[in-house]
């Protein structure tokens, strides 16, 4: 009797939130459908683009241990594509404060390498770090451990993502500079404020244009540089920490500390900035910093690392297969695993290299099948590298805009719209940011010195179409309809599917015929 009671009651709880569930979903779904459409009428009107140039940054905000640089957001590529760009240069031992922001983020590694920390809501601790500062027995146990949430190292080359509110810091514990390059996708459907980047510090205090994107400085562009340094002063003085706003006696009783040390978490004095300098060594714990004293070797640890990301993906793809297998949703492969375990970050060196052609170049792709955490970003990147005078074949992006940072070297690269024209064609060179709008074509080819980029794109699994090549759409074409299209013999019509057999990266030709 006992045991049938519970088994009905079982069932009932089964019902009653797989409805749930479903309700949730539903709504949640609708929801985001409204706004994605909402967020496409706004930006149809923003996407008539006549020029464009290639950015570097317009704002640049100095801290104690780096410079934050951002890019006007109210440049029209970037309305278009419903994107902020922003760049971050971190001294050694440089911290860049705990916050998080009002949309999805994507970063890459420019330069240096570091270690990064992402606060998921309601996941555990499950990293310990042990103080070196006391060596008494009980003394030791109660103030010398402390437990944090999962610590990752990252380096040059990698792609972090990164969701919209999750707090996170990013420390630079090399011997050089770190430089980090950032999307933020304002017109994502995550984003439920304006379309202006906001970032939100729950320390320090920077300046106010750094937490609204530039737009406070914009604003008093006309005022004459002292009055400017002045007025960045005071507001530095106010504090721009979400702690600020709070009464100082409610936080104290919220943490339960005393109103100095409240006062303390407010930083309204402090004239540090957003990059603050880490006097003493971090004592923090991870499995890599034990491999790394245990064998003192880094390449070793970094074998190590890769192999276990590598292992942790093919479990994750698997999982999924047998999920789909099984009829169930992509979506639904359990919250310990999509929310406080997943991956966060994917190399982009050579051995992850998708397309490589020996005298030209290789390009990594990184989407939603080799970083799951992107499929709810709705955000890819795409890392390119050409070789002296190698061409990336003429295509356009079916389904996401590209925004296009260009990391070392310099080349050319040609946009052209549906009318024909060129929009752009010029020299673009090391640290510029150029958007290739949505089914606008473009061709890339590298200098004397070569050319490498990493292009953000709007879309989790962004899609192009070649016009030349193997892969190209006029080798899809019948011969006839080539011939017809441009009036041209059959024979020049074959020469035309014919003369390339490489796939996407094109060696450069010897002697090219006009």
């Amino acid at each position: 009797m006992a045991y049938s009671s519970s088994l009905s009651l079982s069932v009932c709880f089964l019902v009653l939130f797989h409805g749930c569930f479903a309700q949730i979903d539903l709504v949640t779904n609708r929801g985001q459908s409204q706004r994605e459409q909402q967020s496409q009428r706004h930006y149809q009107t923003q996407c008539q683009l006549q020029n464009l140039n290639a950015l570097e940054p317009k704002y640049r905000y100095k801290s104690e241990a780096g410079v934050t640089e951002l890019w006007d957001q109210n440049e029209e590529q970037f309305q278009c594509a419903g994107v902020a760009f922003l760049r971050h240069k971190i001294q050694r031992k440089g911290l860049l404060l705990p916050s998080f922001n009002n949309a999805p983020e994507l970063l890459y590694v420019v330069e240096g390498h570091g270690i990064q920390g992402a606060i998921f809501p309601g996941c555990p601790e499950t990293y310990q770090s042990q103080s070196q500062q006391s060596q008494n027995g009980q003394d030791k146990q109660q103030s010398s451990t402390d437990q944090h949430q999962k610590i990752r190292q990252f380096k040059e080359g990698d792609v972090i993502a990164m969701p919209a509110g999750v707090a996170h810091w990013i420390y630079n514990n090399g011997q050089s500079q770190l430089v980090l390059v950032s999307l933020v996708d304002v017109g994502n459907s995550a984003n439920q404020l304006d379309q202006n980047f906001r970032k939100f510090f729950l320390a320090g205090n920077p300046q106010e244009g750094l937490v609204r994107g530039g737009q406070s400085q914009r604003q008093s562009r006309d005022r004459s540089q002292s009055q400017r340094g002045q007025e960045e002063e005071q507001q530095e003085s106010g504090g721009n920490n979400l702690l600020s706003g709070f009464d100082e006696k409610l936080l104290a009783e919220v943490f339960r500390i005393d109103t100095r040390l409240a006062r303390k978490l407010q930083n309204q004095n402090d004239k540090r900035g957003a990059i603050v300098n880490v006097e003493r060594e971090f004592q923090l714990t991870s499995p890599q910093r034990v491999e790394e004293e245990q064998r003192q070797k880094e390449s070793e640890e970094e074998e190590q690392e890769e192999e276990e990301e590598e292992q942790e993906e093919r479990g994750q793809r698997r999982e999924r297969r047998e999920q789909g297998r099984k009829g169930e949703s992509r979506s639904c492969n359990g919250l310990e695993e999509t929310f406080c375990t997943m991956g966060l970050k994917h190399r982009t060196d050579s051995s992850y290299a998708d397309v490589f052609n020996p005298r030209a170049g290789r390009i990594t792709t990184v989407n939603s099948y080799n970083l799951p955490v992107l499929q709810a970003l709705q955000l890819s990147a795409e890392r390119g590298v050409l070789y002296k005078n190698a061409i990336f074949a003429p295509h356009w992006n079916i389904n996401a805009h590209s925004i296009v940072y260009i990391t070392r070297g310099s080349g050319r690269i040609q946009i052209v719209a549906e009318n024909g024209e060129a929009i752009f064609d010029d020299q673009v060179e090391e640290g510029q940011v150029i958007t290739v709008p949505q089914n606008h074509a473009v061709v890339k080819k590298a200098g004397r010195q070569g050319f490498e980029w990493i292009a953000f794109k709007t879309n989790a699994n962004a899609k192009i179409s070649q016009i030349a090549g193997r892969l190209s759409v006029f080798r899809g074409l019948p011969v006839d309809v080539l011939a017809n299209s441009f009036d041209i013999s059959r024979e020049e019509a074959m020469r035309l599917k014919q003369s390339r057999q490489e796939m996407s990266l094109f060696s450069p030709r010897q002697g090219s015929h006009q």
